[in-house]
């Protein structure tokens, strides 16, 4: 039989909370309308009963759609927490959607209402709070947690076991490592996980006599037949076994897994804004360039004219700069220079740059000259917050100087970054300083969440007003 049909389907793991956590907020959706009609009988109608019953199907449909009812265990709770919020916002503004759209009317009043908005998430977010809780009493208070042991005492498999110690609701208890290598050659293990039970045939042997119910191989991807050997030694025993690729020896960019028809793929580079954390990203970018271009309305204009009357040329200048996976975009900045450099060479801004016009440098010092991308943002091709956009020229001459310096641009670039609010800004007259700029942004890319966007933005303008390497 040819190796490609001995190939078998792998099935995600269906997690036995998802029916609970559906209940869970069916039961705060409906706990909202008892307490609304205990705190106002008026409201107690048929159309209470017809709004709650949207409210949950609706409610069930946000859910699907933003990973409410995945499986969360080992993830933070905050962003279980956030989720729920958010299945909620979309809820709420389907509702009043709904409600216009078919001109529905009730006798229910608007405080009332209001009541029920915002009791029912208090509601889901306090029993998922209890839900979790009570997964993690049970586990500790339970004489069926099942040992786990760990084939290989590498950074790896003591990184698995500090995250499996700190996921008190998966009642697994910790046995030790197996490796072949002497001590001398393995990691050395922290205080409380260094139990070493042997080597690999002892492993077995445990196995065998039901002594090590789950399994955990950690052994370098280059091991594979080492790893093939112990996989069919084990076959003979009844214990549980996960291979756990150690694909951190890659320079993950926002890994993430996904499967085609049952083969598994973890990606080693990736966009992070997919699905709803995509929506919300592009939605938050709409929302703040169209308030802020509304703001500085009158002091562009100002800016501009004051531009057109101290210095021949024209107000705004242009340069082709690479944007989402590389393809290039045309960023809009006020002109603050005698000269519009934007072919294979361009010079960069210095201090004291005889280029830059009197206008110019307070501009640059400011950072008003950046106004204008506020509308490439309404436009789509940048982000409030992202990768600082470089010169085409600068871009091809720093990809063949930084490993993995193409990598920025699996984001939108932005009006601020996490590179500029950490001291990387001004000119990268020497290869160190640019390699800590792709540094902290591939540091957004893996670690990106709505909060450090937030925190970027009030940093940005802390920065601003110190004027720090801005010339």
């Amino acid at each position: 039989m040819s190796e490609s049909k001995t190939r078998t389907r792998i099935r995600p793991i269906t997690a036995w909370t998802r029916p609970v956590h559906k209940l869970i907020d069916w039961l705060a959706i409906i706990g909202g309308l008892y307490v609304l009609v205990t705190w106002a009988p008026d409201a107690n109608s048929r159309s209470t009963i017809m709004i709650g019953l949207v409210a949950i199907g609706i409610f069930s449909l946000a859910g699907e759609f933003v990973g409410l009812y995945r499986d969360w265990q080992g993830v933070a709770i905050e962003r279980e927490l956030l989720t729920t919020v958010i299945a909620w916002a979309i809820t709420l503004v389907t509702l009043v959607f709904l409600g216009n759209f078919t001109q529905y009317s009730t006798e229910i009043s608007t405080n009332a209402i209001f009541f029920w908005f915002v009791s029912t998430p208090v509601f889901a977010m306090s029993l998922r709070i209890l839900f979790r809780n009570a997964i993690v009493y049970v586990n500790q208070n339970s004489s069926t947690s099942r040992g786990f042991a760990v084939v290989g005492a590498n950074s790896l498999g003591i990184q698995l076991v500090t995250n499996i110690q700190g996921q008190a609701e998966l009642g697994l208890r910790f046995l030790g490592f197996f490796d072949d290598r002497p001590e001398v050659r393995t990691e050395e293990l922290p205080q409380g996980i260094s139990q070493r039970l042997g080597n690999f045939d002892m492993l077995v042997g445990r196995a065998k006599a039901g002594e090590v119910p789950v399994i955990f191989i950690t052994l370098p991807l280059r091991a594979e037949l080492r790893i093939q050997e112990i996989v069919q030694r084990l076959a003979d025993t009844t214990s549980s076994v996960y291979l756990v690729p150690d694909f951190f020896a890659f320079q993950l960019l926002h890994s993430r897994w996904t499967d085609f028809r049952g083969i598994p793929a973890v990606s080693i580079y990736e966009n992070p804004f997919y699905g709803v954390d995509g929506v919300f990203k592009r939605l938050c970018d709409v929302v703040l360039s169209s308030i802020a271009i509304a703001i500085a309305a009158i002091p562009m204009a100002v800016i501009a004219l004051l531009i057109k009357l101290t210095s021949p040329g024209p107000v705004l200048f242009k340069q082709r700069r690479y944007g989402l996976d590389g393809k290039e975009i045309w960023v809009w900045k006020f002109r603050s220079m005698r000269t519009m450099d934007n072919g294979a060479v361009v010079k960069q801004a210095q201090k004291d740059d005889p280029r830059i016009t009197r206008l110019g440098a307070i501009l640059r010092k400011t950072s008003l000259d950046e106004l204008p991308q506020l509308f490439n943002v309404f436009q789509g091709t940048m982000s409030m917050v992202g990768p600082r956009p470089h010169a085409t020229a600068h871009n091809e001459f720093y990809r063949k100087q930084i490993d993995g310096y193409m990598l920025r641009h699996k984001v939108k670039p932005g009006i601020t970054g996490l590179a500029q609010v950490n001291g990387c800004r001004g000119e990268t007259e020497q290869l160190e300083k640019m390699e800590k700029r792709i540094f902290f942004d591939h540091k957004y890319i893996r670690e990106w969440s709505i909060w450090m966007d937030l925190k970027i933005i009030l940093s940005t303008f802390k920065i601003v007003l110190s004027r720090q390497n801005a010339y």
